[in-house]
This record gives C-alpha cells, sequence and structure tokens, in this order.
C-alpha cells in the first residue's frame, strides 16, 4: 500500500483506503457514475468510477474498506484517482490505524498543558467554568482529546482541536504577558473554549463531517450556547464578565464574511481573533510544506492568495 500523499499524476494506485464518502451521480450524458472520497492517515483523494455497473466494480458503502485499482490523473489542478476496479476488503486485510490521521503530538501531554492554563486563571468565576468543562465533564473531555479542528484545511486529524486549541493558548499567553492591556484570565478562558463547538459541530472519526447542528448552527454559536448553559450553573457569575466572555467566542473569525456574528469590541477578541488565525494559518503552511515533493514552488494557493514557494537558502 502506498499512502495517498505519496501517490502522483500517472501513478498507479493499488491498495485498500477507506472510503469515507460515496455518492451516485449522472454526466452531463446522462451516463451513471460514482463520485468516492479515498482516506487514509495521511490525507485523503477524490476518486470517480465512469463505469459502476462493469464487472470489476463490486458492491460497497461509505465508510467501508476497499481495495482499489486505477490511476492518479489531474482534474483541475487537483489529484483525482479514475478507478477502474473495486471490491470490498474482509476483516484482517487492514490495520485501521493506517486510515484515520492523528497528531504527531501525545495527546495526554497536550491536555496536561491544557490543564496546566486552567489552573493559571485566577479569577474563581471563570476558573470555576474551566474545571467544569475540561475537568468535571469526562464526556466533553473524551470527545475534546479526539476531535479534529476542521474537516480540512487545518488540523484535520484526531488530536487536532486540542493541538489547535493548545496553540492558540500558547499566542495569546505570550499576547498577555507583553501588552499590559490585556485582562489575561478573560484571554485565557476565552482561548481555551474558542472553538468548544467544534465537538458538536463535526462528527467523530472516520467520518468526520458536519453534523446537522454544526450545518444549521455552526461551532461558533454552538460554543456560546455551550458556555451560556456553564455559566448560569455558577452561582452570581458577574453578568458584565460573561458578556465578555461570549463576545470573544463569537468575534473570534473576526470578519462577519468569515463567520463571526460580531466583529471584535474588546482588545482580548482582537488577541484572541489573531491568535486563532496565526495558528491555523501555520499549520496549513506546516502541512502543505511536510509534503513528499520537495519541488520548490507549489503553485498557487486560494487561501493564501499566493504562489507558494519553500525556503531554500542557507542560513
Amino acid at each position: 500500500m502506498r499512502y495517498l500523499e505519496e501517490l502522483r499524476e500517472g501513478d498507479r494506485i493499488s491498495g485498500i483506503y477507506l472510503c469515507k464518502q460515496k455518492q451516485s451521480a449522472v454526466t452531463k450524458n446522462g451516463k451513471p457514475y460514482d463520485s468516492i472520497i479515498l482516506q487514509d492517515k495521511t490525507g485523503v483523494l477524490d476518486g470517480k468510477i465512469w463505469d459502476p455497473n462493469s464487472q470489476g466494480i463490486c458492491d460497497f458503502d461509505a465508510l467501508d474498506y476497499i481495495e482499489v485499482i486505477g490511476d492518479v490523473i489531474s482534474f483541475a489542478g487537483a489529484r483525482q484517482a479514475n478507478i477502474k476496479r473495486v471490491r470490498k476488503a474482509e476483516d484482517g486485510e487492514f490495520d485501521p490505524a493506517d486510515y484515520l490521521p492523528v497528531s504527531g503530538n501525545s495527546t495526554e501531554e497536550m491536555y496536561h498543558k491544557i490543564l496546566e492554563y486552567v489552573n493559571s486563571v485566577k479569577n474563581p468565576h471563570l476558573n470555576l467554568l474551566l474545571k467544569k468543562l475540561f475537568v468535571d465533564d469526562l464526556e466533553f473531555v473524551k470527545n475534546f482529546k479526539n476531535h479534529s479542528a476542521a474537516k480540512t484545511v487545518h488540523h484535520g486529524y484526531i488530536g487536532g482541536l486540542l493541538e489547535h486549541t493548545l496553540g492558540v493558548v500558547r499566542l495569546c499567553d505570550y499576547m498577555a504577558g507583553a501588552y499590559p492591556i490585556i485582562k489575561r484570565d478573560l484571554l485565557i478562558t476565552s482561548a481555551l473554549c474558542h472553538d468548544i463547538g467544534k465537538t458538536r459541530e463535526l462528527s467523530e472519526f472516520p467520518l468526520n463531517d458536519y453534523t446537522d447542528e454544526g450545518q444549521l448552527l455552526g461551532h461558533i454559536v454552538i460554543g456560546t450556547e455551550m458556555l451560556h448553559d456553564l455559566i448560569r450553573e455558577i452561582p452570581d457569575f458577574p453578568e458584565v464578565l460573561a458578556n465578555e466572555l461570549k463576545h470573544c467566542i463569537l468575534a473570534h473569525h473576526g470578519e462577519l464574511e468569515f463567520g463571526s456574528p460580531k466583529k471584535p469590541a474588546l482588545v482580548e477578541a482582537v488577541a484572541l481573533n489573531l491568535a486563532d488565525n496565526t495558528d491555523a494559518r501555520m499549520e496549513t503552511l506546516t502541512e502543505i510544506f511536510s509534503g513528499k515533493e520537495k519541488k520548490e514552488w507549489l503553485g498557487y494557493n486560494r487561501l493564501f492568495e499566493s504562489n507558494l514557494r519553500r525556503t531554500t537558502g542557507d542560513l
């Protein structure tokens, strides 16, 4: 088996992969075909079965492990598998660990760091809120450790939400120390909680797709509602502090067109937005440049609106 990230245009694909999605469709000429997404721990690959009724195509469903044979082509600037033969794999032919992307960092070590930041928050109301979520709520902790931070784009792997949250908190901790105008307890609490809604916006692996709740509400609204419910359980939680915390969550994408119901109005909300964007973009670049293909210029990237190049000079 070759991992999906290793495959290039012109390669032959032959191996067992997880069928993450499967959808039947019809071409403009009325010919049926199947569109599927293959997945292993290195990523995903779009695939097409142009003759689903041929003898070499056996029955299978989404989330089945399937053996595929075909060719890797380039379509609209992206790799695509032109699949000729498919069969459903049998138990014992594959190891599920090869198909689920996992953070390269220790989940328990990252979670321990999260708890250190929880304990560093001195405000009694914020500290109690954080402990209710990150210590007492065992179901949430389990989901938080195992979830990705996104379906695609960045941190799209098991442990990705934990890793991204820790990255954002570290950046916020630096800013809180560098700029006295920032109220550290509010910023650290906001950073720890900014993406908690993703535990309900996205389903668990191997699907890692949007839930109905996620499609209808989105993680920003879901996370704000989760905090609202927790705050109601804490006696005498200051209303102003509650509104400031919820504002930071509602504004952490920075712009209305990026999904934020509000634009940042507090310095802590501005800092959170900057940290969130920085960690997401740097991880995206890390994933782009970690590919096996070592050419210098990687081509135009829509997220960065630039033709990206590796740094090659001797330093």
